[in-house]
């Protein structure tokens, strides 16, 4: 027993289906949890970077916020009233510019005594603030500067400062404060996944506002042991020590002491990664049941099919014209269809070849009456067999360009340009010296033969005698569709014009291409040839009958 044998033993089609049905199952169950394991690697690292994206997002959002109030800042430094220390208009103005918004402005000298605060009334006592080092830091770099989160002394209340050093003035900074649960507000986990939460972290560590499942009170310290690694401008921080089952992402507020960082279990982020593990185990049990119940079901029908085919093939393959049976299976159907076409096409296969031999030998022997034809003439004119030898050669290299481009086409006509351009291919050196115009139309397969050798007898007499014998001749070649009275059939008309030549002299006496160019022509087209011996160029000019040319 052969290899093939061995591996392949002798067994119903229902068998190898069944067979078929568990390969292919199997191997794409094992392939898809490999793709599983894969996706499931790949979302971990997709969370990673949408964890960061997260972070970056919230500090672009409290950044925001610090912005909004460096503005607001910028602003009021600019009041007249400030600049004059006229402090209770300054006040007024700006608590009814501020009016319905979270915000509170504070103008304190450098001492830190509050001058003003909105969240009083003017002229109310007012003690120092409770955060000195965040206003002296302000004054010292000059820069306006995000405090830390603290206990309010007026409001007793979480809050942190925005401060901006002024320049002259009673005042030497000005600041605007929020409550941090104000801020917290911004501090939002609805495009987190469930579970997750997210905070602002100050300068000292401490959370200045939070929001989710795991949200801490502002001014708790956020965990110690991870703050150290915060180190980049924005990342993902993972220890499972630390944060068991869980991701924490972080980044810095641009240009402010503070950063942003939200965090929570991966498991929930990948929850559905085990949704799709429980599908694929059961759903891929039920599925193979299936598909062995599906494979033996076919497995019967395509046994029947088989059989019915291979019978039709056998009653064939005896010479009997076979008629397509039904099936159930419509591939099978197309074979029987198939099978019974080509048992009526075999004898009409039979009835071409003896049509395409016939025409074969009449085409071969119209071939031969030309060749013939012209080689008798040419004999007649040749005064040596070298002379001879050369025109039948050149004779025939332009009838063979004739037949090839017909064969081409499959001896159905042909482009009147590809006509032109093929048996002027014979003139490489002549090329950019004719110039073709018309437009056009599929020739019939006769007149391709028939204006193949009146082309080749002009190029060849101009590459010898006329303009394309000098670098500076031009030949124009062209036709158009024309009138002529008393001539109900449309006509066409052909000119070729030599320019910039040697001096044309009329030939004495009339060779084979004078035949070619005026009698045949004129015969072959049912028309006229009008061959003008000009000292300034030759004009040949064909007036024929479209139908002549022209394929239907």
């Amino acid at each position: 027993m052969n290899l093939h044998g061995r591996l392949f033993p002798k067994a119903s089609i229902g068998t190898y289906l069944i067979a078929m049905a568990v390969s292919i199952a199997v191997p794409i169950f094992a392939f898809v949890a490999l793709l599983l394991l894969q996706l499931e690697d790949n979302q971990r690292t997709t969370l990673r970077r949408e964890t960061a994206q997260d972070a970056l997002t919230l500090s672009r959002s409290i950044d925001r916020q610090l912005q909004d109030m460096a503005t607001t800042l910028r602003l009021l430094s600019t009041s007249p009233e400030l600049e004059n220390n006229d402090f209770a208009s300054f006040h007024q103005r700006t608590e009814t510019a501020l009016r319905g918004d979270t915000v509170y402005v504070i103008a304190v000298d450098r001492s830190g005594q509050q001058l003003l605060n909105t969240r009083r009334d003017f002229g109310m006592p007012l003690n120092k603030i409770a955060n000195m080092p965040a206003l002296e830091s302000a004054l010292k770099s000059g820069r306006i500067e995000a405090s830390d989160v603290f206990k309010g002394a007026t409001s007793g209340e979480w809050v942190y400062n925005v401060t901006m050093p002024l320049d002259a003035g009673k005042a030497a900074a000005l600041i605007v404060t929020q409550n941090a649960k104000d801020l917290a507000k911004l501090v939002t986990t609805q495009e987190l996944a469930s579970g997750w939460s997210a905070a602002v972290i100050d300068q000292a560590g401490h959370v200045v506002a939070s929001s989710g499942l795991a949200s801490i009170a502002p001014g708790t310290p956020f965990d110690p042991r991870i703050l150290p690694s915060l180190t980049a401008s924005s990342g993902v921080f993972e220890d499972k020590t630390i944060l068991p089952d869980q991701l924490l992402g972080y980044a810095q507020i641009f240009g402010w002491s503070w950063k942003t960082v939200v965090w929570g279990p991966v498991s929930t982020a990948q929850a559905s990664i085990l949704t799709t593990w429980r599908f694929l185990i059961i759903g891929g049990i039920a599925l193979l049941l299936v598909a062995v119940l599906a494979a033996y079901a076919v497995a019967r029908q395509v046994r029947t099919t088989i059989r019915d085919i291979a019978d039709m093939a056998n009653r064939m393959g005896q010479g009997d014209i076979v008629a397509p049976i039904d099936t159930a299976v419509i591939e099978a159907n197309q074979v029987a269809v198939a099978l019974s076409n080509a048992s009526f096409d075999r004898s009409e296969t039979e009835d071409r070849l003896h049509f395409i031999m016939h025409e074969l030998i009449h085409r071969t022997k119209n071939l031969l009456s030309l060749a013939q034809a012209m080689m008798r003439q040419l004999a007649k004119q040749a005064d040596s067999v070298e002379n001879f030898q050369t025109a039948v050669s050149h004779r025939l290299d332009g009838l063979a360009r004739s037949i090839e481009l017909l064969t081409s086409e499959q001896w159905s006509g042909a482009s009147l340009r590809r006509v032109i351009d093929i048996h002027l291919q014979a003139f490489p050196q002549a090329a950019e010296q004719i110039e073709i115009c018309g437009e056009d139309f599929v020739v019939k397969p006769e007149a391709v033969q028939n204006l193949g050798l009146a082309l080749h007898e002009l190029a060849t007499n101009s590459v010898k005698y006329g303009a394309l014998s000098v670098p500076h001749g031009r030949v124009s070649f062209s036709w158009a569709a024309i009138g002529v009275e008393d001539q109900p059939e449309p006509m066409l008309r052909f000119v070729w014009q030599e320019r910039n030549g040697p001096a044309v002299i009329a030939p004495s006496q009339s060779g084979f291409g004078t035949t070619v160019i005026k009698i045949h022509a004129a015969a072959a087209f049912r028309g006229t040839v009008e061959v003008d011996y000009l000292p300034k160029g030759l004009i040949w000019t064909l007036t024929a009958l479209l139908s002549a040319l022209e394929r239907e």
